[in-house]
């Protein structure tokens, strides 16, 4: 799909990965809605690039559903979806102190996976209206989970969970939209120099950049919006799950 003057949403849009990619997308002429809790980010962000930015908590299904209806009033149409929302974690299934926190759980499962499933569903509903494209399709969705999907460390379980399934839903969601020409792959990012990672000692990040493989250095997030461009731009890239991550292998801990 060609990205010029498409209408893509990010969902996570003011920060980190996700603003990586509406920088990208921006500047390769696509028509950007950032979808975020922090407005004056979001704001600040959207001016600067030339986006549209509205608040939106990804948990609740009206906030999700005015998101839609603003960029269908907008733009008229919603052409891609660029998930970036989510929360880490850090608890132990039990300890000497207790069970695993219940609501927490409940609480990254919510935000993770629920909440980004809310915008598939919603978002790809709008794009079965869409005119055939370049590429003879209607969409594309494009989901972050992690290389914690796969090599989940101690104190992962919650974040592991959200992420596993979004890697899981991602064939059967191809499947069940492909027959109207709208795509899905999901992208799991391995250590990146986001702001969670920046909030950390600069020796921790030093550290942590000395366990990947090659390139040994934590992750440009320009890098993860290169991949982004890359799906949207190649039509055989679909129902697939992308580690991007350098080789590394999450140890335990």
């Amino acid at each position: 799909m060609k990205i010029e003057a498409k209408t893509a949403i990010i969902s996570g849009g003011a920060s980190g990965l996700g603003e990586a990619s509406a920088r990208r997308l921006a500047q390769l002429g696509a028509k950007v809605v950032l979808l975020d809790l922090n407005e004056d980010r979001g704001n600040a962000l959207a001016e600067e690039i030339g986006a549209a930015f509205i608040k939106t908590d990804i948990c609740n299904t009206e906030d999700v559903k005015q998101a839609i209806d603003f960029t269908k009033g907008k733009f008229g149409k919603i052409d891609i979806v660029v998930n970036c929302a989510g929360i880490s974690s850090g608890m132990k299934t039990a300890s000497k102190k207790g069970p695993h926190d219940l609501d927490y759980f409940k609480k990254v499962i919510n935000i993770n996976l629920v909440g980004i499933f809310d915008v598939m569903r919603q978002s790809s509903y709008q794009m079965l209206q869409n005119d055939l494209n370049d590429e003879g399709g209607r969409g594309i969705i494009i989901n972050t989970a992690s290389v914690a999907a796969f090599d989940g460390q101690i104190g992962q379980v919650a974040y592991s969970a959200s992420k596993a399934a979004l890697a899981g839903m991602t064939l059967p969601v191809a499947r069940d939209l492909s027959g109207d020409g709208i795509r899905i792959c999901t992208i799991a990012p391995g250590l990146f120099n986001t702001p969670m990672m920046q909030a950390l000692p600069e020796q921790v990040r030093t550290d942590l950049a000395k366990t990947v493989p090659f390139p040994q250095k934590l992750g440009d997030p320009d890098e993860f919006a290169m991949l982004v461009q890359q799906i949207i731009e190649n039509p055989m890239l679909n129902g697939e799950t992308i580690r991007l991550d350098g080789a590394i292998r999450m140890t335990p801990r």
